[in-house]
């Protein structure tokens, strides 16, 4: 029986509930990502015994799985645009907002599909929005195309997010500690692609970055799907 089936035990005299047993998790992880969390850790902010916790949920893997499922719903627009490039848009931009305001969702983003209501709602809405415009393995094919480059693009930014506290510079800063290196490095015309892109190539912020990234990727999408009658 999944956490999703199972029901909950009895309420007794310190209030608990798997709502709040979910969002001290999710507090937690927000404060110290996923490591910070552990069963004892939840107890101890709800002011609750850890073995009450185990009435609620049978291991830390099912804690995340509802954790991660409560994040989801940050996901689901209330309204879905009626173009599907649109919808997809509109997702991976939410999954990407989600992932900032919560950096450890980026730590188990892609992998087996998460079986929560609103993990599901969001493959149904990702699915949906190409539902009669290809076959069904076209439809399984981009959207695994798109979620793949939402994945790659929000662990990368929060990887850089995360060096920028762990080493204290920003992007600049360490561009610019990282400046004489280089520049020997390119001097000794080893490596003509990337001199180019040093020196002539434009830097964009992680925002405008992702965004081009999905229009190229909804392009392709869209490349595949059977043009409409003439």
């Amino acid at each position: 029986m999944t956490v999703w089936d199972r029901p909950e035990p009895p309420t007794r005299p310190v209030p608990l509930d798997r709502e709040r047993i979910v969002a001290a998790a999710i507090a937690l992880a927000d404060e110290g990502g996923l490591e910070a969390v552990s069963v004892r850790k939840v107890a101890a902010r709800l002011n609750a015994g850890p073995m009450r916790l185990y009435g609620y949920i049978s291991t830390k893997e099912e804690l995340f799985d509802l954790m991660v499922d409560e994040v989801q719903a940050e996901i689901l627009p209330e309204e879905y645009p009626g173009d599907w490039r649109e919808a997809l848009r509109v997702l991976a931009c939410r999954t990407r907002q989600a992932a900032l305001r919560h950096e450890w969702l980026a730590d188990v983003l892609g992998g087996r599909p998460t079986l929560g209501p609103n993990g599901l709602a969001v493959t149904e809405a990702k699915l949906a929005a190409l539902d009669g415009l290809a076959d069904v393995d076209t439809v399984m094919r981009a959207v695994e195309t798109v979620s793949a480059y939402v994945t790659g693009a929000v662990r990368r930014e929060i990887a850089n997010l995360r060096a920028e506290r762990a080493t204290g510079l920003s992007k600049r800063d360490w561009q610019r500690a990282s400046g004489p290196h280089v520049t020997r490095m390119l001097a000794t015309g080893r490596f003509p692609a990337l001199t180019k892109a040093v020196y002539d190539g434009t830097d964009v912020d992680a925002e405008a970055s992702f965004a081009t990234g999905l229009d190229w990727v909804l392009d392709a999408v869209a490349a595949k799907l059977p043009r409409p009658p003439a």
